[in-house]
């Protein structure tokens, strides 16, 4: 199958890491439904697509709905007859407060739309794909440094990403028998709007506030073009992919 017949479908790709992946992969040939909260997030990453927006469409969806999940992947499984790639970018994080001022809302949602979102996602990418000729695809987690160590005062997030090692461990093992490949990449201090602080003053493990090095958040989408582009065959199981000088070796 050539790359400009594949499939892929990106969560959270109405900004950051989502918006630049889905824009390396459609620059690259695929086919990319583009899900995410707000419509016209996404229709902004559609226009700077620019030749490639024929290639891509937005499906306004809240991952924290296993409905509206079932939906996005039903509804690509019906334009496109298969899916080949997922990468599974959705994501948000509360606000740094102290642990024991976190609100039950807040730990709630956090929880629903990093670990209930990326799963739901996770099994509906598995119902299309061991169905589908030839069977198989390939399922790229994002899970971030915080899969491994956590910045002050955020629980729901550090939680909920060690969580995501948790799905895509065993996804990748529950794939093998349908040849679907799940991945994680880890990624650290890429340059996006949220991220921006970081490049200003952060809070460290020791209580100070320091600025962080960065890196550009491309050489992210770069990465899991990548990965997508393996033969399913072969599966990058864990990338880490970061700022050469941030403060995560050594963190704390």
């Amino acid at each position: 199958m050539s790359v400009k017949e594949k499939v892929a479908i990106v969560t959270g790709a109405g900004s950051g890491i989502g918006r630049a992946v889905a824009l390396e992969y459609l620059s690259n040939g695929y086919h990319v439904t583009l899900a995410g909260r707000r419509e016209d997030a996404l229709s902004k990453t559609i226009a700077l697509s620019t030749e490639f927006h024929r290639n891509a469409t937005a499906v306004p969806t809240d991952v924290s709905d296993p409905n509206a999940v079932r939906a996005l992947f039903n509804g690509v499984k019906q334009e496109h007859g298969r899916i080949d790639v997922l990468f599974n970018n959705a994501g948000m994080n509360a606000p740094p407060v102290n642990l024991e001022e976190l609100t039950d809302e807040q730990w709630t949602t956090i929880v629903n739309i990093n670990f209930n979102g990326m799963f739901y996602c996770i099994r509906e990418a598995f119902k299309v794909m061991k169905d589908q000729d030839p069977m198989g695809g390939r399922i790229i987690n994002n899970g971030s440094i915080s899969a491994h160590a956590p910045r002050p005062n955020s629980i729901p997030y550090t939680a909920t990403k060690h969580a995501v090692t948790g799905l895509t461990k065993s996804a990748s093992l529950d794939g093998r028998k349908y040849n679907i490949a799940c991945s994680q990449i880890d990624i650290g201090n890429a340059m996006t709007e949220l991220a921006a602080k970081m490049a200003t003053g952060v809070p460290q493990a020791d209580g100070t506030i320091k600025a962080e090095s960065m890196m550009d958040v491309n050489e992210v989408a770069t990465a899991a073009l990548y990965m997508a582009h393996l033969p399913l065959n072969t599966n990058v199981q864990f990338m880490t992919i970061m700022a050469t000088k941030m403060p995560f070796v050594g963190r704390g």
